[in-house]
């Protein structure tokens, strides 16, 4: 099992109704870049949290808590905290 730290940025534009859509994750390679780019698209977006998370990703399993490295705006459940 290869675990590692995988960093992503995680952007939300306007779904239907009140709700929001999840725009395409962003990986990124150390978390310095994960909060710089969430940190840019903070003003373009209704929400944007940047996370690491620990996963295997040769099997698809990934950590279920997420350190949260940035957030701002409108997030799901899950990222508030």
């Amino acid at each position: 099992m290869a675990t590692e730290t995988v960093f992503i940025v995680q952007a939300y534009v306007q779904g239907r109704g009140s709700g929001l859509k999840a725009e395409p994750q962003v990986g990124c390679k150390d978390a310095a870049e994960a909060q710089r780019k969430a940190e840019r698209l903070a003003p373009l977006r209704l929400g944007v949290v940047a996370f690491s998370v620990s996963a295997d990703t040769e099997m698809g399993d990934y950590d279920e808590s997420p350190t949260i490295l940035f957030r701002a705006g409108r997030l799901p459940e899950m990222f508030e905290a």
